[in-house]
């Protein structure tokens, strides 16, 4: 089925007969027979210990994530025949995910996730520095952000399915940002094997919060080659261009007659290597795609669809945020060896960053960013997955 074809038909609903959940039980472990919560000590990181929570859908789909960084440490999904695999770059320990050369696998990034120009911004009238980890830039928050930071994980389910909720405060001044911040990540595991994310933020000094989810995601396998194969549409006419900084240059551009036109979907190595100075500049995709406002704005709307013809796999997207980084893993190299024992090699993942558009602070024709006391920060984002035999289930 075409990929256009393939997104429309997931707007309609599926019902599913209503079944009674199971509470939790004294063991650990939320059996709610459609999905099922457990966790585990899996490490230990300035004195406190590190859980790893396991979710699994009555159907076979996991994920596990753990409480540092709120990384999504595996993501297993069928294929067309029913087999599943990995399909999330990452590590086996916590001392991996804590090293320097980690490019933030599965993480929760922010305060602020992708780029601030020269790690400065002003707001009302005072100017913040922030760590430049980035050459000139402040890159994902700053040395450790969200990622490299334990937060505090719960279970707790509702009637699409079961999940863990995250909680992390981050102290006014860290890593140079204003205000005492508490941030809630919500990983949902709906029962039809789905993956919902919802994050909040509250301040209690005006400041300025951007959160993504930083999974590289190959659909065969993780440590299975390349992602060239892929076939990727991006629902959006629009990107923000960037300079050799990689930081926006204001200008929201089109994708018309570019080789970032993928609203028809396109091969990902067709286009990767194209003579297109974009391209030239971040070695590849590592783009902001401008996403159309939806008719519901407090509901996901349709941002992405990838397919892999080999397994079958198809990966939608769906988000309230107003931009989508999509970026091909051009940094990797080969060096890092995965879960699997394989090397990741360049171009090995692809990222789907839900996000406000990079250097939003800095660009006053941007969304704003901006977080006062009395308001909530929100972002929802959806992982859907398919395979080519027709399953599109519901979230």
């Amino acid at each position: 089925m075409p990929l256009a074809a393939s997104l429309v038909a997931s707007t309609v609903p599926r019902i599913l007969p209503t079944l009674v959940l199971i509470g939790a039980i004294a063991s650990g472990c939320l059996d709610l027979t459609l999905v099922q919560v457990n966790r585990r000590p899996w490490g230990e990181v300035d004195g406190k210990e590190v859980e790893l929570f396991e979710l699994k859908s009555w159907k076979g789909t996991t994920v596990e994530v753990a409480e540092l960084g709120g990384a999504i440490v595996s993501l297993k999904v069928p294929d067309r025949e029913g087999e599943f695999a990995d399909i999330v770059l990452g590590f086996n320990d916590v001392e991996s995910y804590l090293a320097d050369t980690n490019p933030y696998f599965g993480a929760i990034v922010g305060r602020y996730a992708n780029r601030i120009a020269g790690g400065r911004f002003e707001l009302d009238g005072e100017t913040h520095q922030l760590p430049l980890n980035d050459g000139e830039n402040s890159l994902h928050g700053g040395v450790r952000g969200l990622t490299r930071v334990v937060w505090e994980g719960e279970p707790y389910e509702n009637d699409a399915g079961a999940g863990i909720a995250l909680r992390y405060r981050s102290p006014d001044g860290e890593e140079g940002y204003p205000g005492n911040v508490d941030f809630e990540v919500r990983y949902l595991l709906t029962r039809s094997g789905n993956l919902r994310i919802e994050a909040e933020a509250v301040t209690d000094r005006p400041t300025v919060v951007n959160v993504s989810f930083h999974s590289y995601f190959n659909l065969k396998g993780e440590g299975v080659g390349d992602i060239l194969d892929h076939e990727i549409q991006l629902l959006s006419t629009k990107y923000t261009p960037v300079d050799a900084n990689l930081i926006p240059t204001g200008e929201i551009a089109s994708v018309v007659g570019t080789p970032m036109h993928f609203v028809n979907g396109a091969r990902i190595g067709d286009r990767i290597d194209e003579d297109f100075e974009q391209l030239r500049l971040g070695g590849g995709f590592d783009h902001n795609w401008v996403l159309d406002p939806w008719y519901k704005p407090e509901e996901p709307k349709p941002s992405a669809v990838v397919y892999e013809p080999e397994s079958g796999r198809r990966l939608v997207v769906n988000t309230t945020a107003p931009g989508l980084q999509f970026y091909t893993g051009n940094f990797l190299d080969g060096s890092l060896i995965g879960k699997g024992g394989r090397p990741y090699v360049r171009r090995g993942g692809f990222c789907l960053e839900t996000q406000h558009y990079p250097d939003s602070p800095n660009q006053p024709d941007f969304p704003s960013t901006a977080l006062r006391p009395g308001e909530t920060y929100r972002q929802v984002t959806e992982y859907l997955f398919w395979d080519d035999i027709g399953d599109k289930s519901d979230v």
